[in-house]
């Protein structure tokens, strides 16, 4: 798992790779309360992430609840998967697009 991290014209951007399971849940957490804490607008490109357990998808709803502004974009094949089968697309009121490059 890996973070990067921009911020442009006050809109902080992070891109989101590899696993968001168990076992990588703490230390995502502790970088996504970091950019949660920062005033403004937060988007989580979310297009290189590979796998997606329960653990992720707290931490995904737990950034919506401290961040109301937060948007999630590049959905990869696992997310859609897991927002499909949880029926949270709703929740998170952002347009679910598949990436480029993701399989249909």
């Amino acid at each position: 798992m890996s973070i990067t991290a921009e911020t442009t014209n006050g809109v902080s951007r992070l891109r989101i790779a590899g696993d968001m399971t168990i076992y990588t849940a703490a230390d995502l957490k502790a970088e996504l309360m970091t950019h949660l804490a920062q005033p403004g607008e937060l988007e989580i490109d979310l297009s290189e992430v590979s796998e997606v357990d329960s653990a992720g998808l707290q931490l995904l709803i737990l950034a919506k609840r401290e961040n109301r502004a937060m948007r999630l974009t590049g959905h990869s094949r696992a997310v859609l998967d897991v927002l499909d089968i949880c029926n949270l697309a709703p929740y998170f009121g952002d347009p679910v697009v598949i990436s480029q490059g993701v399989d249909a």
